[in-house]
């Protein structure tokens, strides 16, 4: 497939609320347009981001569909669909396979902790059951197990699996997956801050908390490093910095949640187990935001 089109930033979407906790379709659109103003590449849906794990399956459809139908720009979709359960993932393929999307992200198993050898056999079913691209997400602070470089390696070498979104944190190990695989496999990064840093060793772009906030920063950040402006992309990553910081200040998705609310786009709303960021925390978006 082309894979050119996940070049460059991704934005991992929240789920708006209302404060009933029902969804926030008018939110929901505010952000997609909001985005897609701000010249991303693709769209990521029902993610960390998007609060996956207190969304219902008719409710994941029902963000789907309207995903689908409300993409001002007509960019491509990623669907987010990870869990701890082999069959379940699979299962749930079925479920997906008619609608118009350009990959999976797929969270590793956690929890259950599984040995390498149960990671590499775990993508493999879900990489051969799948009608799309598989993209793995490493992310060892929520999921307990690192997808070792030799993992990684050895599942590049499937025919669907295209990419890894890595959050590890970990620069050695992302510069030995970037030196160990095909040109061809996508290294993306899954950590806003470490993404110009990782672009200077191949990483081809992120998908992002912060886009969903400053997506026209940080995606001509993202630009400038693809057309080797290091020095340029240098400037914006500079100027980002403390977006980087207030976006993770009280955990994701809450704070983000928290900078949209402060930028007028959405209500301060999140799902239990999950509590509502902090009055301080929009006060420093908004002097951030010059709102």
């Amino acid at each position: 497939m082309n894979t050119e089109i996940f070049k460059g930033t991704g934005v991992a979407l929240i789920t708006p609320f209302n404060k009933d906790q029902s969804i926030d379709f008018d939110g929901l659109k505010a952000v997609i347009d909001h985005v897609s103003e701000g010249e991303v590449d693709y769209l990521v849906i029902l993610g960390t981001t998007g609060e996956a794990p207190t969304i219902t399956a008719e409710e994941k459809n029902q963000v789907t569909e309207f995903v689908i139908a409300n993409n001002p720009r007509n960019l491509p979709i990623v669907y987010g669909l990870g869990g701890n359960s082999t069959k379940w993932v699979t299962d749930q393929l079925d479920l997906i396979k008619d609608y118009p999307l350009a990959a999976i992200l797929s969270l590793s198993p956690y929890y259950n902790k599984p040995s390498q050898v149960g990671i590499v056999q775990h993508y493999e079913a879900i990489a051969d059951a799948s009608p799309f691209p598989v993209i793995l997400y490493n992310v060892p602070a929520r999921t307990s197990s690192n997808i070792t470089t030799e993992t990684t390696v050895t599942l590049s070498k499937h025919p669907n699996i295209i990419g890894t979104k890595e959050a590890s944190g970990n620069l050695t190990q992302c510069m030995e997956i970037r030196a160990n695989t095909d040109e061809d496999f996508l290294l993306i990064s899954g950590d806003d801050a470490l993404t110009l840093p990782m672009m200077s060793f191949g990483c081809v772009g992120a998908i992002s908390v912060i886009a969903n906030l400053q997506p026209a920063a940080f995606s001509r950040m993202v630009k400038l490093a693809l057309a080797g402006d290091f020095k340029g992309a240098s400037k914006l990553h500079f100027e980002l910095l403390q977006g980087y910081e207030l976006v993770s200040a009280e955990g994701n998705p809450v704070s983000v949640k928290s900078g949209l609310d402060a930028f007028g786009l959405i209500q301060n709303t999140v799902r239990s187990p999950l509590y509502a960021g902090s009055k301080e925390l929009i006060r420093h978006f908004k002097m951030y935001l010059n709102k």
